[in-house]
């Protein structure tokens, strides 16, 4: 009985077991079968992780290839929250945020979501990393991405502009040209070890395309001179603000644009809307007597005038319907060469008289006023010019002088060099070509003409009167040893907001070009209100002097080089 009952327990545990063994090999049947794909992906996901990889941004380069832009390595630290317990994502959340500088809360958001992968933090410092590893906290890793830098850090500020933490344009060409300098971003799966810690191999990867270079038409070394310049200036008189303009009369290119206010490229996070603007193409003002060119080169295109043809300059008072006209210093009897070279206000509107508004019209419209000049950079405005139809009885003694017309600092000097050139409007640009990372030119830009705005007789004749302002006239301290140059002072009270004109706010501009006879640079120095000085001549001529010696010295000792360079290779072929 008793051995009868032991059998009958060995068989029920047999048959258990056999049971168990059929019922595990159906099982295993069932997921070679049915899951095993399910369970291989599973597996898969855990031992990859998707990442993109990131394009490296084009670079943005001066005429002379001098890099303006770098792309330095950078970490970017992510974390896997669906790998991590609750306990583990309140540890990290603590130890975190004083390491990273991030709120617990934006933590919190971003580890509690049922993701696999998701960034903590984009381009950590050196120090940020090292001490992120000294945590040694598990489900989170590295991915190596560049992180945008500008070695000249305030150099060409609001031309080049920056790009954010994700490399995409935020500001100035950096933005405009973001299609070109971006790329196109590539993937990669990379392995993982059993502590979830990314390895350096990858099982599959679409390499990114790197984005484009630019080459600029700005010079880096007249750049500098002209913001060092400015940068002075700015500071002694106190000014609001402060723009320069360094442009080729020939061919339109900016060789370089600067504004007071500026900031550094790589502290833009703090930097305010007025320190990023543009003020040399985006910021209307009345130009004062700097204006004046318009009204002397229609009387001399017109053929109404010459140069020592007399006007009666009212001894220093004149009436224009109810308004009266006055100069900062009476004078009787002025030639026109002297009218300019004085840059009385009388004579001017009685030579504007003599032409009528719709001739005084044609010639603003002419010379590029009330038009955008279409150069490639954001935020550049028309201007503001009023048709004849809505002049007032004192329009006429107020527009030739530069009063009740808003201009830009970079029409200004596009119109100084259509006399400089010989007549030749010439359309302002400061991209000189885009180029692939083998080098070849994708796009390139050439001079262009927008149209003659007078002949090239005309074009002279106003070049020696501006010669005359310089040697004889208000623009004296733009005076320089061994080198002749002409240009136009101008000081321009500013129109308060309740109307009228202001006693005490002006804006002081002086634009030129060197040398007087082919002349190698037009600039164009405003700034907005200097005190406690504020006449053209004396504020703003200074900087023009300074800028114009150093730059015209360094370009044609460039220019001396580089001949000099071609002919010793023309010698060694031969």
């Amino acid at each position: 009985m008793y051995i009868s009952n032991y059998r009958r327990k060995c068989e029920a545990v047999f048959l258990f077991f056999l049971l168990f063994l059929i019922i595990c090999a159906l099982r295993l049947v069932y997921i070679q079968t049915f899951r095993s794909n399910y369970l291989a992906d599973i597996a898969r996901k855990q031992h990859n992780l998707f990442a993109e990889i990131e394009p490296s941004r084009g670079i943005i380069y001066d005429r002379n290839m001098k890099p303006q832009t770098l792309n330095l390595p950078a970490d970017s630290l992510y974390a896997a929250p669906n790998m991590m317990s609750n306990t583990q994502k309140k540890m990290a959340i603590t130890q975190l945020s004083d390491v990273l500088n991030l709120s617990q809360d934006y933590l919190r958001e971003r580890l509690f979501r049922k993701k696999a992968f998701i960034w903590l933090k984009r381009k950590l410092s050196l120090h940020e990393v090292e001490e992120v590893k000294k945590l040694k906290i598990r489900h989170l890793g590295f991915v190596r991405e560049s992180k945008r830098s500008y070695p000249n850090t305030y150099l060409a500020s609001q031309i080049i502009g920056f790009a954010g933490l994700d490399n995409t344009g935020l500001e100035g060409i950096e933005l405009s040209f973001d299609e070109y300098l971006k790329g196109t971003a590539g993937w990669g799966l990379f392995l993982r070890d059993a502590r979830q810690s990314k390895l350096d191999v990858y099982e599959k990867m679409v390499l990114p395309k790197d984005g484009m270079d630019i080459v600029l038409t700005i010079d880096q070394v007249v750049q500098y001179i002209a913001e060092r310049e400015l940068e002075k200036a700015y500071k002694t008189y106190n000014a609001k603000g402060a723009s320069i303009i360094v442009m080729d009369p020939y061919t339109g290119r900016i060789l370089a644009m600067a504004n007071r206010p500026s900031y550094d490229l790589n502290e833009y996070k703090n930097v305010s809307k007025d320190q990023k603007r543009n003020r040399a193409i985006c910021d209307l003002f009345e130009p004062g007597s700097v204006f004046k060119i318009v009204t002397a080169s229609a009387a001399l295109e017109e053929e109404r005038l010459n140069e020592e043809d007399k006007i009666f300059c009212e001894n220093g008072a004149y009436r224009v319907a109810n308004h009266i006209l006055h100069d900062h210093v009476p004078h009787g009897w002025l030639s026109f060469r002297e009218v300019i070279e004085k840059s009385s206000n009388i004579g001017t509107t009685k030579i504007a008289q003599m032409l009528g508004a719709e001739v005084i019209y044609k010639y603003i419209k002419l010379f590029g006023f009330g038009s955008k000049l279409g150069i490639d950079l954001p935020g550049e405005i028309s201007g503001m010019i009023k048709e004849p139809r809505y002049w007032s009885k004192t329009s006429i003694g107020a527009i030739p002088i530069g009063q009740e017309v808003g201009v830009t600092a970079l029409q200004l000097a596009s119109a100084l060099s259509a006399i400089a050139n010989g007549g030749k409007l010439m359309r302002p640009y400061v991209i000189e070509e885009i180029r692939d990372k083998q080098g070849r030119i994708v796009k390139k830009n050439s001079p262009v003409l927008i149209r003659r705005v007078v002949s090239e007789w005309t074009a002279a004749r106003v070049a020696k009167m501006l010669t005359g302002v310089v040697e004889e006239g208000t623009g004296k301290m733009a005076q320089m040893q061994g080198l002749t140059s002409a240009g136009k002072t101008g000081t321009a009270q500013k129109l308060e907001p309740g109307g009228g004109y202001s006693h005490n706010k002006f804006i002081a501009s002086f634009i030129g070009f060197a040398p007087a006879q082919d002349p190698v640079v037009t600039i164009i120095v405003s700034l907005d209100e200097p005190r406690p000085y504020y006449f053209g001549g004396v504020v703003a001529a200074p900087v023009f002097k300074s800028v114009a010696a150093d730059v015209v010295r360094y370009l044609k000792t460039k220019q001396a080089v580089s001949t000099q360079l071609k002919l010793n290779e023309v010698r060694r072929d031969h």
